[in-house]
């Protein structure tokens, strides 16, 4: 390869965003964790920094380095641990790219609320706490239910909601308790992130996520994501669906109102993945971020509107794709769908031929393996796997996506 290659730092991530990046024929240098970085990732990079890239006092200086023999057009992440290395990155550098102000915006959950609470955008009340007292405080003021979640975490860690008083005091326990848990490296964005937790009024309605690449401030909506959540008090998404099944009333309101968050946040380039309840008083943020969402959202939005997030915000980073004009009409439905064994240590899984066998088919990912314990779900890291299919609609997708779900047979034994 020759060396007119347009170079980019790729932070953290999975291996395909480093493929695609290999792909889209530019230099590729990737900051890793050293336990991340495997073959998988290897065959796609030019040159590895294997280090924590949390660590900016570590990171910086060496990508000053290499900048300087030969400079970075980009510095781009796809991983949530890795938006804010990349902005000050970029920002050190002089490459443009999303201002370190509004990654940060993003990443605080509770000054994000109190941001667009003094704009008047999507008004919603919260506060921050640290005991069960402030619990109740806010509860008093504010009525019940309420939700309790980390500052700055993802993937539905350490969400709770509360529907009686009876419960404050156990939840802030459970909560406080987080910090005592084992974390592998990549789990948590902070260490501290259990130290408090925001307060929020709790936002009724169904959930959907509005998935957006925006261009020197023009915002495109790429897709409306339609969500299926635990019961009860759980949180986890057990499942994703495009096109969305709302009314054109509803979506024209929410994806309305997520441009104007993106606008009072300042985001001006790149991805953006918005979860939205759509209340009865109207659409309300639950928190937004300058990626493309998790939990297989990007392989939906190929299969139902053929545009590939991920190599858009990679491309458009180093100027060598055209900006998307209008929203892109779908093409089909696409539906994920997690699987839910029972709890306990797996001793057998089957089905797997058939499901790849199917005319629906179009992914599966498996975690789990004989011997294996899986816990209680509680947050997006201990899923066991998923399945992706497609159909003509979205409802045909979600039909095939959970019969492919039900026919992966997981069988557990409780341990003793």
């Amino acid at each position: 390869m020759s060396d007119d290659r347009p170079r980019i730092l790729v932070i953290g991530g999975k291996p395909a965003h480093v493929r695609k990046a290999r792909e889209l024929g530019l230099e590729v240098v990737h900051a890793q964790y050293p336990e991340a970085y495997d073959r998988e990732h290897r065959a796609h990079v030019d040159q590895a920094l294997l280090l924590d890239y949390g660590d900016i006092g570590r990171l910086l200086p060496q990508v000053r380095a290499l900048h300087e023999l030969r400079p970075f057009r980009a510095a781009v992440s796809l991983f949530e641990l890795g938006l804010l290395p990349a902005a000050r990155v970029n920002e050190a550098l002089g490459l443009g790219g999303e201002s370190v102000d509004t990654v940060e915006l993003l990443l605080d959950k509770a000054r994000m609320r109190r941001h667009l609470n003094a704009k008047g955008v999507s008004p919603v009340a919260s506060a921050v706490g640290k005991s069960a007292r402030d619990i109740r405080e806010f509860t008093e003021a504010h009525g019940l239910p309420v939700i309790v979640k980390p500052v700055r975490e993802s993937g539905s860690l350490g969400v709770f909601r509360i529907s009686d008083e009876a419960e404050v005091e156990a939840v802030a326990d459970r909560f406080r308790a987080l910090n005592d848990e084992r974390w592998a490296a990549g789990d948590l964005a902070f260490a501290d992130s259990f130290e408090s937790f925001l307060i929020e009024e709790y936002l009724d309605g169904p959930e959907i996520s509005v998935e957006t690449l925006s261009f020197d401030g023009r915002h495109v909506v790429v897709a409306v994501t339609d969500k299926e959540t635990q019961g009860g008090s759980g949180f986890v998404e057990l499942g994703h669906s495009q096109p969305s099944a709302h009314s054109a009333d509803e979506l024209r309101e929410a994806t309305g109102l997520v441009t104007d968050v993106l606008d009072a946040v300042g985001l001006r380039n790149g991805p953006a993945h918005t979860e939205v309840k759509l209340t009865s008083r109207g659409p309300r943020i639950v928190e937004s971020h300058n990626r493309v969402g998790g939990d297989r959202i990007n392989e939906l939005a190929e299969i139902a509107y053929g545009v590939d997030m991920e190599r858009y915000a990679l491309a458009t980073s180093v100027g060598i794709a055209e900006p998307l004009t209008t929203s892109p009409e779908p093409r089909g439905g696409a539906a994920v769908r997690f699987l839910e064994p029972e709890p306990g240590q797996v001793v057998e899984v089957a089905g797997v031929d058939a499901v790849r066998a199917d005319p629906a088919f179009v992914d599966l990912q498996l975690k789990a393996r004989p011997g294996m314990v899986i816990p209680p779900l509680t947050w997006n890291e201990e899923k066991s796997g998923h399945v992706i299919a497609r159909g003509a609609t979205a409802t045909e997708a979600i039909a095939n996506a959970k019969r492919l779900a039900a026919a992966i047979r997981i069988r557990t034994e409780p341990v003793s």
